[in-house]
């Protein structure tokens, strides 16, 4: 029950994050603001979908989504048969995206191939990041746990929140007091990660 407790805790922490970084984002002038209803249609729907498909890599790799079994795929041959199925089904979502895009005007494959090196480069780049993240993820996955591997694999959005924060200085037209709210979810948003860590 401790354990639960702990891990419960690390999470409503998570969320308070969470709640103090959109309290944050409306001390920002309205013209830098641009959310649509759309735009948060498709937050939510994406957010559903990526909570949703790291259980068929957990069952892939776990009996009951807990103990590694003999049969099941290891953490290297999960990660290659998954990056797989994402470059094979690329072929078929990113086709209906560009013909009938969310937002502008339908694209071809010919405006692929017209874009620039560098261009494509920083994108493999970080499809590359990703893949190594998600790779360690589920190798940690096998020594702790798929629920605990996946809480902690959320800590990408707290290195997001640095950039754009101290990086990119995306509050930096923002209301007075906004980077104490910055700095206090950045609180909350480590002490609930230590949390998920502890509940190991």
């Amino acid at each position: 029950m401790g354990i639960a407790t702990i891990l419960f805790s690390g999470v409503a922490l998570i969320v308070v994050a969470i709640l103090l970084n959109a309290n944050a984002y409306c001390n920002l002038p309205r013209e830098n603001k641009n959310v649509s209803a759309k735009g948060l249609v498709l937050s939510v729907i994406s957010g559903c979908l990526m909570g949703l498909f790291y259980k068929y890599i957990a069952d892939s790799m776990f009996h009951d989504f807990q103990v590694p079994e003999a049969g099941k795929l290891s953490p290297y041959t999960a990660v290659v048969v998954f990056a797989a199925v994402v470059f094979l089904s690329n072929f078929l979502f990113n086709t209906l995206l560009m013909k009938w895009p969310f937002v502008g005007a339908p694209v071809t494959y010919g405006d692929y191939f017209r874009g620039t090196f560098r261009s494509h480069q920083t994108d493999i780049f970080g499809g590359v990041i990703w893949c190594l993240g998600m790779l360690f993820n589920i190798i940690a996955a096998d020594q702790d746990g798929p629920a605990i591997s996946y809480g902690l694999g959320q800590g990408a959005t707290y290195i997001a929140d640095i950039w754009g924060i101290y990086i990119w200085q995306e509050f930096k037209q923002a209301l007075k007091g906004t980077y104490k709210l910055l700095n206090l979810m950045l609180l909350y948003y480590s002490a609930g990660l230590f949390l998920l860590i502890v509940a190991r």
